[in-house]
């Protein structure tokens, strides 16, 4: 049946299905894949494996310091919880996907955190008219992520750890520590975790302050700051090949313009980081101009063209679309755009037709 989102273990079924034919490599106790698969699998590899009679290419599914993905993957292996931390928009929850995926074959054993998280939704709840029926027993006990987790030996993602009180955080820090869950509530009520569980976390680091963690419990997790994008060719390959697996998934048959999303890509990487590809300094929003922003621009755009224009994109769309990207959190952010507009786009206007029809487009910017 097709999903709109399908998990990272269906979504690449055939490259964790060769990886696993052709993996010989050590592994953890009840890990899918070894730690050198793992990494194949979501930093990609050069040449592609066979798999009855078909060749299938690993793809890179992640853009960043390669580095940082072995140590994950290490981290996993070992006593210690992994947390992934960074601006929003950048990769950490798909990081997430990928390594569960590759390390446990799913990747939607998953708690959200939200302020409204609670104890139970951590570690167990109760069916209530079995237990007032028969009382406390394991028939009667609703497993959550976590348990199930500890149960099959497999990792638990944990989304926004940071949006639950801390109080709510600190129920992690005996079972990271013991690998063991109390159920006081029945008799002999111990979960002793299988090999292969572990917890994978993120955090949003402008969330930080909000519920912030405490140090008993960061000291049981290895901390990986995931940095956003800074090199436009890398972010527009990232865009080009998101918009166009969004776009199929949305039902829209339409190419990527390489040449707009290379623009947006400029726009963005600029804009993130206040300075421009000649290296001057330009003032930023307030908003979060992260990758996965851009391409949720360029994927409405597209779709507006699409729907409306019948065209597969256009500028005077992709600038429509980027005003609510960048004027969210802070209405003076339009003097920024429009700036970034009268100053950057308007001077490289000068010497390249798609930066004209850019500027042109400064119309759309009130």
């Amino acid at each position: 049946m097709d999903t709109i989102k399908p998990p990272a273990e269906t979504l690449y079924e055939k490259e964790l299905q060769a990886l696993l034919l052709h993996d010989k490599a050590p592994k953890p106790p009840n890990w899918l894949l070894s730690p050198k698969a793992v990494r194949d699998f979501i930093l990609g590899r050069d040449a592609s494996l066979d798999l009855n009679g078909e060749s299938v290419e690993i793809t890179r599914k992640f853009y960043g310091d390669d580095v940082l993905i072995e140590r994950a993957i290490v981290s996993l292996a070992g006593n210690r919880g992994l947390m992934l931390v960074g601006d929003p928009g950048t990769a950490k929850t798909m990081l997430s996907e990928l390594l569960s995926a590759a390390i446990s074959g799913t990747s939607t054993n998953t708690i959200q955190g939200t302020a409204g998280t609670t104890e139970d939704m951590i570690k167990y709840s109760w069916n209530y008219a079995m237990l007032l029926d028969k009382g406390p027993s394991l028939q009667a006990l609703i497993p959550s992520p976590l348990y199930t987790g500890m149960k099959k030996g497999i990792i638990t993602r944990f989304e926004e750890i940071t949006r639950c009180p801390a109080e709510v955080q600190d129920v992690l820090i005996s079972i990271v520590s013991d690998k063991v869950m109390n159920i006081p509530e029945l008799e002999d009520g111990i979960l002793f975790a299988k090999p292969g569980f572990n917890i994978i976390a993120t955090a949003n680091i402008r969330d930080k302050g909000v519920n912030e963690m405490s140090s008993a419990l960061k000291r049981r997790f290895n901390f990986e700051t995931i940095f956003p994008i800074n090199n436009v060719k890398m972010e527009a390959k990232i865009i080009e090949s998101q918009a166009r697996t969004m776009l199929r998934q949305s039902g829209v048959s339409i190419e990527t313009d390489r040449d707009v999303v290379e623009l947006l890509a400029t726009t963005f990487l600029e804009l993130r980081t206040g300075e421009t590809q000649e290296g001057y300094k330009i003032d930023t929003p307030q908003a979060v101009m992260s990758t996965a922003e851009a391409v949720s621009v360029y994927v409405q755009s597209a779709m507006t063209a699409h729907f409306y224009d019948d065209k597969p994109i256009s500028l005077e769309r992709l600038v429509q679309n980027m005003l609510g990207a960048v004027v969210k959190d802070n209405h003076k952010d339009l003097n920024v755009l429009k700036t970034y507009f009268s100053k950057v786009v308007k001077e490289r206007a000068k010497g390249e037709g798609l930066w004209e029809d850019y500027y042109n487009m400064k119309k759309w910017i009130k």
